[in-house]
């Protein structure tokens, strides 16, 4: 009765059901893994974004495929102010209610069933979940750790055949934080052109570089034909907001962007009255960013902090976003020190296998946590690890 593409294994697997027992029982718990800005402790100005919601044109419906007009001049002016005043064209914007739903129109427009895109690893756990719904096979390429993280370009040639249509890279990636380099940039256009590939690049943490350094978007992208996508989730810190969009650069835009009005002319899934409030929503980013890059930057200084007195962990180099991932000595699988974090320490971290680490020996925490329970719980987690750390290492 049930198509393939949802045979999903849903069944809890077991850091869900210790997270279940525990919630179930009462116990505290410290989450550091908190990746909702909204329930982070951060003040966002609430009179502002709530009437920027009560427009009285949001009466009338306006079905505009790729999105209200005022809404894409919004998104490329916050282009412009975020290059330092490169120009994008409006029409070059294609509105969606996530970056989700982004990359599920950009899979359809480029691929047929069984077609492959290749993705980075470790990243993000979404892709397979998109990839078996738009029937797209996914394709791995690592990103190789050496005094920071780098796009494997050898395995990146190894892993393309006839059946691939697009590359994605993450910009930072999510949960590295390593940007795109300038020389990295240039070697996947030319990869692209020699393969006919797309670039479909997720930038929803571009603006949180930790060196307060801004780093160059793919929006204006020519060299090969790519696809930005961003949103208001990361960008304005408003998930609930469902509003973000595509960016359509380069070789045969024009026919990409025709195709893409025509897939976002089937769907229409964008709301009136948030596509009414996005030059507001947008605007709201100058306040919130500078909240949640404080947060970041004290709770990275804090994990060093703790870091420098003991020799069990370390921290592996991040340039941007939320993020921080921990190497740690290897006594059993992550799953299995995640799980016994949680239940001995009462502090829940994301184990490496969430994000396709390679091999065990890796815990991800979210610096968005708040900074007092993000460093009595990274105090527990490190004390844990030492703990079970074998005498002689």
């Amino acid at each position: 009765m049930f198509s393939r593409r949802t045979a999903w294994k849903l069944t809890p697997n077991r850091f869900s059901e210790v997270q279940r027992e525990l919630r179930e029982a009462g116990r505290e718990v410290l989450d550091l893994t908190v990746s909702n800005p909204t329930r982070a402790g951060v003040l966002y100005d609430a009179q502002s974004i709530l009437a920027s919601l009560s427009r009285s044109e949001a009466m009338d419906y306006d079905p505009q495929p790729k999105g209200l007009a005022g809404a894409r001049d919004a998104v490329a002016a916050y282009y412009r102010e975020q290059s330092g005043g490169l120009g994008i064209d409006p029409e070059s914007v294609v509105l969606t209610t996530s970056t989700s739903e982004g990359y599920s129109y950009v899979f359809r427009l480029l691929c047929n069933a069984g077609d492959e895109v290749l993705v980075p690893k470790p990243s993000y756990p979404l892709f397979e979940f998109l990839a078996d719904l738009d029937d797209v096979t996914l394709v791995p390429y690592p990103l190789l750790y050496d005094h920071g993280w780098q796009i494997d370009f050898h395995s990146l040639h190894q892993a393309v055949n006839t059946r691939a249509r697009a590359v994605v890279v993450v910009h930072p990636n999510n949960p590295t934080g390593s940007y795109v380099s300038a020389r990295e940039r240039e070697l996947l256009n030319s990869f692209c052109r020699k393969h006919g590939l797309a670039l479909i690049v997720d930038e929803v943490f571009l603006d949180y570089p930790h060196d307060g350094t801004a780093r160059m978007s793919f929006f204006s992208n020519q060299d090969a034909l790519t696809f930005t996508l961003s949103g208001l989730s990361k960008i304005s810190g408003l998930p609930q907001m469902k509003l973000a969009w595509v960016a359509t650069s380069g070789p045969e835009s024009d026919v990409a962007l025709g195709r893409l009005e025509v897939i976002a002319d089937t769907y229409l899934s964008m709301s009136v009255p948030i596509q009414l409030a996005a030059p507001v929503l947008l605007e709201e980013r100058k306040r919130i960013q500078p909240l949640l890059l404080d947060r970041v930057r004290a709770n990275l200084a804090e994990l060093d902090r703790q870091l420098a007195k003991q020799k069990m962990s370390q921290r592996l180099v991040v340039e941007g976003g939320w993020y921080a991932a921990l190497r740690v000595p290897v006594t059993r699988s992550d799953e299995d020190l995640a799980i016994d974090v949680l239940r001995e320490a009462s502090v829940l971290v994301h184990p490496g296998h969430f994000y396709d680490f390679p091999n065990d020996g890796y815990l991800i925490v979210s610096l968005l946590t708040p900074p007092a329970e993000f460093n009595e719980g990274m105090g527990r987690v490190l004390g844990r690890v030492e703990g079970l750390a074998p005498k002689h290492a």
